[in-house]
């Protein structure tokens, strides 16, 4: 099945108020668009500068959201670029992002991207850094905290994901009973999308079983 089967088959599979983004990272103009005249509304790059020279040509209307690292000095062309960033993961980004935001007349709606796992490869913030990162955000007068998000490790057997994403969802309902416009836990990609649904995501992040396997040049 090409791209727009794909995302047809997975978001028929979810909940309606599951948000699905496809992951485009590596994956073409063409691809995209097919995804999105299928009925894709939101998709998610990885990088920066790779996004910015597809959204040139996309020509199509979506929500899109940065679900990569993001360096501190690439602030400014990711406020510029993306509606929703998910990997906020330091108060030194938080600032960038929250200057770049007020020279943009714009308030970014952000996540936070926390670490469960404590992966030493992996970005996120760790849970000893996390209130001092959430106190900064809710006193930013640019960013809006709309929810968390986490990449779980890649284990053989999926199921050992299923204790961090209940950690995560813990984590969530405990800061959302004091916030509003907190409603995105974004977790959950091709091979854990499933048990992350199960166990509370509102937002997934697929690529491969939407766009096959990426191709690296």
């Amino acid at each position: 099945m090409g791209a727009a089967e794909n995302f047809q088959a997975i978001r028929a599979s979810l909940d309606e108020k599951i948000i699905l983004v496809a992951v485009t990272k590596n994956h073409g103009v063409e691809e995209i668009r097919s995804a999105i005249d299928a009925g894709a509304t939101d998709i998610g790059e990885n990088r920066v500068q790779e996004a910015a020279q597809k959204f040139q040509t996309l020509d199509r209307q979506v929500t899109r959201h940065l679900i990569g690292h993001l360096q501190t000095n690439k602030a400014k062309a990711a406020v510029s670029l993306f509606d929703v960033i998910h990997s906020l993961d330091s108060v030194h980004l938080a600032q960038a992002l929250d200057k770049a935001a007020k020279n943009f007349g714009k308030v970014q709606d952000v996540l936070i991207q926390v670490n469960v796992a404590r992966e030493p490869q992996k970005s996120g913030v760790l849970e000893e850094d996390f209130d001092a990162l959430i106190n900064f955000v809710d006193e930013a007068k640019n960013l809006r905290l709309r929810g968390l998000m986490t990449i779980a490790p890649n284990f053989s057997d999926v199921e050992n994901c299923r204790p961090l994403f209940k950690k995560m969802r813990s984590l969530f309902d405990a800061l959302k009973t004091s916030r509003k416009n907190f409603d995105l836990l974004s977790m959950g990609m091709t091979h854990d999308y499933k048990i992350a649904v199960a166990e509370g995501a509102t937002v997934v992040r697929i690529g491969t079983a939407i766009f096959g396997e990426r191709l690296y040049t």
